[in-house]
């Protein structure tokens, strides 16, 4: 069961992602199939997020949702939107990830 939640985790995780994918190009909600993906994306990881709850402490759950959220977010913004990264902010994926690791350990 333990790990059933985690697969939860994890698929809440990328809903979300894509969820923030799809409000960066939803143009401030003007367009309206990214705001389609906006609601489905999070509708999803909210839902599977409530599910994993059931099994997995709160503090652990929303600390891996936010911290792999935020680390797979930057990623997204790297990669589609040629959004820049400075050494702070590579620090702070350092230190995340390690935070991740600890709490989840």
């Amino acid at each position: 069961m333990i790990l059933l939640s985690y697969l939860l985790l994890g698929i809440a995780i990328l809903s979300e992602v894509f969820g923030s994918t799809m409000l960066k190009l939803s143009n401030g909600f003007t367009r309206i199939l990214p705001v389609a993906g906006v609601i489905a994306g999070f509708g999803l990881a909210f839902y599977l997020l409530s599910i994993s709850l059931k099994t997995l402490p709160l503090g652990v759950v929303y600390a891996t949702w936010s911290g792999c959220g935020t680390i797979l977010t930057v990623a997204v913004g790297i990669l589609f939107f040629k959004e820049k990264m400075n050494k702070q902010g590579i620090a702070g994926i350092f230190l995340l990830i390690i935070g991740l690791v600890l709490l989840n350990s």
